[in-house]
């Protein structure tokens, strides 16, 4: 994750537009939750001393069908939002985070379920000397990511609305640096939405021009690669390398399905099991065992206008060093350059424990 902290929200007229134009209408809305922190693992159990609290505020582009995806996904809003958590907890602290989201409607548009993806900043995190009871934020930048499902009604007067619901929040910096036991908050939200230039809010474009998405097979190439540490703390920060061929097949507008293959090179694992050798000798771990690892995957990747977001399961069938098991897991976001190139961050994990946040580019031909 690079390093920033960033406020967002800047706003700007809108003009009236025709109606064979995509309309430039966006609402603003703004929650207050409270919440828990969910015991997910008894190593944070002294950390749950009472009910964070906190404001989202979101900034929504609204879709009326003008482009397919739109009309695909039942006319989803695409934008921005901002939190802050007050985590009752002074060894916690506050977190601040930014995020980019999608919100998808159901039932006639009245159940609105958002996901959201971005970075935080936490104003307290482990210190050795002067904050060791923090073993869920090992670095001040942290990756986040939230879901919020709301009932909400819109532009029930003068494009004035509500809505209330749930919300999950988590905070992670994916052993980007021990110690990285995360946290996660259940929430209730409530709150009030605006929507600007309601009065020239245009119908839903129901008309289809859809393509046939049915493609060959396809061949990608990805190289992935970032910096993470063991769960041992002060055992030193060490970047990585994964090499991936794949190939997809594209079934129709939303889907294509994966099958491949990795290969890692993660040092921090080859500094683990030195450390072991060296320090827990009645373990009978050589210095010198292999640390490189190859896998076989199964995916499906979901696509979304010019993003889509990637599952993976995967199997080690080389695999020399006991590390976490052998299967393992990727979920992330791709971003296409074109009809070819593309980039990509995703999470590796084995299970829900998490191994490294990885960033790729990649070739698909």
């Amino acid at each position: 994750m690079i390093r920033f902290f960033a406020c967002l929200f800047c706003l700007f007229s809108i003009s009236s537009f025709a109606q064979d134009e995509d309309p430039n209408l966006f609402s603003l809305d703004a929650n207050v939750f409270y919440g828990t922190i969910l015991e997910h693992n008894p190593d944070i159990q002294h950390l749950i001393v009472d009910h964070p609290t906190g404001l989202i505020l979101s900034y929504n582009k609204k879709t009326f069908g003008f482009k397919e995806w739109e009309r695909q996904y039942n006319y989803p809003d695409w934008g921005f939002s901002f939190i802050y958590q007050d985590m009752k907890n002074e060894t916690l602290g506050e977190n601040y985070g930014l995020y980019a989201h999608y919100n998808f409607y159901f039932f006639k548009r009245h159940l609105n379920f958002r996901i959201a993806q971005g970075i935080a900043y936490t104003t307290n995190p482990y210190d050795k000397v002067d904050n060791f009871r923090n073993n869920a934020y090992g670095s001040d930048l942290l990756s986040s990511t939230y879901i919020m499902l709301n009932y909400k009604k819109e532009n029930i007067i003068k494009g004035f609305g509500l809505q209330a619901g749930i919300s999950v929040i988590h905070y992670s910096n994916a052993n980007f640096r021990a110690p990285n036991t995360s946290t996660n908050t259940f929430a209730f939200n409530v709150g009030t939405s605006y929507l600007f230039d309601y009065e020239n809010k245009p119908e839903y474009i129901t008309t289809s021009d859809e393509k046939d998405y049915k493609e060959r097979i396809k061949y990608n190439l990805v190289f992935r690669s970032g910096v993470n540490e063991s769960d041992i703390i002060d055992t030193g920060q060490y970047p990585f390398y994964i090499v991936s061929a794949y190939a997809d097949k594209r079934l129709n507008r939303k889907s294509a399905i994966q099958l491949g293959a990795d290969v890692f090179f993660a040092k921090f694992l080859k500094e683990l099991i030195y450390f072991y050798s060296v320090a827990f000798p009645e373990r009978n771990i050589s210095a010198d065992e292999d640390w490189k690892r190859v896998g076989v995957f199964v995916g499906h990747e979901l696509f979304i206008n010019k993003m889509s977001f990637i599952t993976q399961l995967g199997y080690y069938v080389y695999y020399p060093y006991d590390f976490e098991g052998q299967v393992y897991n990727r979920i992330g976001l791709k971003r296409y350059f074109g009809e070819r190139l593309f980039g990509a961050v995703t999470l590796k994990s084995h299970g829900a424990k998490a191994e490294a946040v990885e960033f790729g580019i990649g070739i698909r031909l």
